[in-house]
């Protein structure tokens, strides 16, 4: 069994931390901070808890003078790659989290402090407070980033724009208007890096979210510029394909008409959590010339109070031949979770061609 992710602040990592900072900090004092760092409380916290106390312990132990803790914080970083230390570790996260909880005020140093610390720990999150703050002049250093020689940087100037980023603060006046983003996607839409290009994918998806014309447009113009392109595009549309959005249907030339779903049948029409619901169905191209078909079935979840809610899971998309039938059989685990909750009774099931639903049976969910 995998051990909780609040272990990654363990008794080991503290001794790589405060041997770094021994060789950072004039006079610190090891001890004493392994002291703050365990305190009767340590136990209890989960893993962000964990991260702000090390921030906030940290803390204690630098000058007062802003400027001069990032330089310290940098030599620290530094004293992490001599260590052999490797980048992108998430207990590392208390390092942006000191820019944003600190140097929220000093708007010149903290950007040029989060352009340096994310090339080792991605500051995605971070940056969003000062975004809100300095709306303008993040955008435009953002632009900046998104032509930085390392691709880290490149890509904190779309991940760290994006509208809807998950399980961090959202950006309202970007949901209301994405336009001064645009630019740094259109700089990053043919990056190197495919871990750039899909965080472009990801910014695209949240704007359609909201603006769904953003990204068609963008769709049509980035069209047939490459291949990786044409996979940011793709990946970017995900959830107005799931949506079955007319117009990117239209793009993608997907058109449900002549394809035809025969034999759909629930062979679990009742399981319980922990079980797998099993059902098949055949796929008929009647069309006299090969079809391209995305397949997809979504659950409609019962929630707590009777109602549903509808959710996508895509099967395939490839080409049919003329003439041909395909049976097919898929299995949905009911496998509890952190972040879904069951609830007994009535479940449907629908099979989606080419974003057009079809047939909807019922299946049970008991204890």
């Amino acid at each position: 069994m995998a051990s909780p992710l609040k272990d990654l602040y363990s008794p080991v990592f503290y001794e790589r931390l405060t041997h770094a900072l021994t060789a950072a900090i004039p006079g610190f004092d090891k001890s004493l901070f392994i002291k703050k760092i365990f305190t009767p409380e340590f136990e209890l916290q989960e893993l962000k808890e964990r991260m702000k106390h090390t921030t906030k312990v940290l803390h204690g132990f630098l000058p007062e003078d802003y400027p001069q803790t990032i330089v310290i914080i940098k030599k620290t970083i530094e004293q992490f790659r001599t260590q052999g230390i490797g980048e992108d570790g998430l207990a590392y996260m208390f390092l942006p989290d000191y820019i944003e909880t600190y140097g929220i005020d000093d708007f010149e140093t903290s950007v040029e402090a989060l352009e340096f610390v994310t090339q080792f720990v991605s500051c995605e999150f971070a940056v969003r407070p000062f975004i809100l703050k300095y709306q303008n002049e993040m955008i435009l250093r953002m632009h900046k980033w998104s032509l930085h020689e390392n691709h880290k940087v490149r890509r904190l100037a779309s991940e760290g724009s994006r509208p809807r980023l998950p399980w961090a603060m959202g950006i309202p006046f970007l949901k209301k208007d994405p336009s001064s983003i645009l630019p740094i996607l259109e700089n990053l839409k043919t990056d190197p890096s495919p871990y750039v290009r899909r965080s472009v994918a990801n910014n695209l998806n949240d704007i359609a979210k909201d603006h769904p014309h953003v990204v068609l447009n963008m769709a049509k113009n980035w069209s047939g510029l490459g291949a990786e392109t044409d996979a940011i595009i793709k990946h970017g549309s995900r959830t107005l394909l799931k949506q079955g959005h007319t117009d990117i249907l239209k793009h993608y030339g997907l058109d449900d008409a002549g394809i035809l779903l025969k034999d759909f049948k629930i062979l679990t029409p009742q399981i319980s959590i922990g079980e797998s619901l099993e059902f098949s169905f055949s796929i008929f191209n009647s069309d006299p010339s090969e079809r391209k078909v995305r397949l997809e079935y979504a659950i409609y979840y019962k929630k707590q109070h009777g109602q549903n809610t509808k959710k996508v899971y895509k099967i395939s998309e490839r080409i049919y031949p003329a003439g041909a039938t395909t049976n097919i059989v898929r299995k949905q685990k009911f496998v509890l979770i952190t972040t879904r909750k069951f609830h007994l009774g009535d479940h449907q099931l629908s099979i989606i061609i080419n974003g057009a639903e079809k047939d909807i049976l019922h299946f049970e969910l008991t204890a």
